[in-house]
């Protein structure tokens, strides 16, 4: 029952070219920066990744669109990052942009064992081009498919040996349902404890969906916009 390995660079070892990936986090707020680092040293390419954001420039996903790692983006919101633009004005980069709820909701049915959802998010606009739409009380619905993900790669404040996470605030934003949706669930934590030192009532994401665990360091956790008050 001990998930633990001893590193990032060990916890994303059997990731190759062409996988697709989850990776947690909202903003700047609850990146898994440890095996984003880790990912960036090990080169690996035409990844498909499903995240919210993409980052910005220097930090997150950015660091791997800047080595052209990165095949195809699967987003909700994918601003503020001048690299990303480029990429896609030149083709360089597929992009499927996705309202947030489908998005966390897709994640979600992947997690439960669903093939599919049924939402009225889309509905006569171009996120509904080419998909199924069925007709409930009166109302249409666009059919999502539940994603696919080789590897879910999280970021929790708290773990234990055994693979459960505690979030902290808004960190616990996507990674919480994309720990439950991926083949491998790899999962870094600022501290991980031994077994019977997390209270059971206050778990987000029980052991069951975690496949690897380790003690991540060095967070930067920047602040994507700082907002602050003149002085009077």
């Amino acid at each position: 029952m001990n998930k633990t390995v001893s590193s990032a660079d060990e916890a994303i070892r059997d990731i190759r070219d062409g996988m697709t990936l989850m990776l947690g986090g909202f903003g700047m707020s609850g990146l898994p920066e440890n095996c984003i680092a880790a990912l960036v040293r090990k080169g690996v390419k035409d990844l498909t990744c499903i995240s919210n954001n993409a980052g910005v420039d220097d930090f997150g996903i950015g660091l791997m669109l800047k080595q052209r790692q990165v095949k195809k983006m699967i987003s909700s919101y994918v601003g503020e990052n001048a690299e990303f633009e480029r990429q896609l004005l030149s083709g360089e980069l597929e992009v499927e942009l996705i309202p947030q709820g489908t998005l966390a909701t897709r994640c979600m049915a992947a997690g439960y064992g669903m093939p599919a959802i049924f939402t009225p998010a889309g509905i006569g606009t171009e996120v509904a081009v080419g998909k199924e739409v069925r007709n409930f009380n009166g109302k249409d619905y666009l059919m999502e498919l539940a994603f696919e993900a080789h590897f879910a790669i999280v970021k929790a404040w708290k773990g234990d040996t055994m693979g459960n996470l505690i979030y902290r605030g808004t960190s616990r934003n996507f990674n919480a349902v994309m720990a439950m949706a991926g083949n491998v669930t790899i999962a870094e934590v600022e501290e991980l404890v031994e077994p019977g030192e997390l209270d059971p009532n206050f778990i987000h994401t029980p052991g069951i969906y975690v496949h690897r665990i380790f003690q991540g360091k060095d967070y930067e956790k920047r602040i994507e916009q700082r907002t602050v008050r003149k002085k009077v």
